[in-house]
């Protein structure tokens, strides 16, 4: 009998444990919601910083396989953040070139580069100071998701833009 009783509190314990990890999460802007900074949600996200981009703009676009041309999802991530670049004029940031896995190391450091220049040249295009840009390329060197496969690459095919 006592062990069932000790049981029976034990997961009763273990549920509100659980419940108050998602509230705290959720108070918190953890656990991936997505939530924006200015939405009441994130409070503590310093306006103009790297969460700030990333919570409100959108910090990467995408390429297809072996291009550099920005798609169209991606232009309009760009659009975004050179209004959000002309809202916080003392900001510069890094214009980032990744690849996917496949091809040689040489290939994918053009092929990265050739992607952060692009991205650069549209927010230039939309306004925003070259000099307040400076591109990298990383090539194959930091993937944002480990795996041989479509999923994978995918997300690696990118240009991230970061503040510096």
């Amino acid at each position: 009998m006592n062990v069932k009783i000790l049981a029976a509190l034990g997961a009763i314990a273990l549920l509100s444990a659980c419940s108050n990890d998602d509230q705290n999460a959720a108070a918190t802007g953890a656990g991936g919601s997505g939530g924006l900074a200015g939405a009441g949600g994130m409070g503590n996200v310093r306006p103009g910083s790297q969460e700030d981009l990333v919570a409100n703009v959108g910090d990467r676009v995408f390429f297809d396989t072996d291009s550099s041309q920005v798609r169209a999802d991606g232009r309009d991530v760009l659009q975004r953040q050179a209004a959000w670049l002309a809202r916080y004029p003392q900001v510069t940031v890094y214009m980032e070139g990744h690849a996917d896995e496949r091809g040689t190391r040489e290939y994918n450091l053009a092929l990265g580069q050739r992607r952060a220049n692009n991205a650069r040249d549209l927010l230039v295009a939309a306004g925003v100071s070259g000099q307040r840009i400076q591109t990298v390329s990383y090539g194959k060197d930091r993937p944002a998701a480990l795996g041989s496969d479509e999923a994978s690459w995918a997300q690696n095919r990118r240009a991230v833009t970061t503040v510096r």
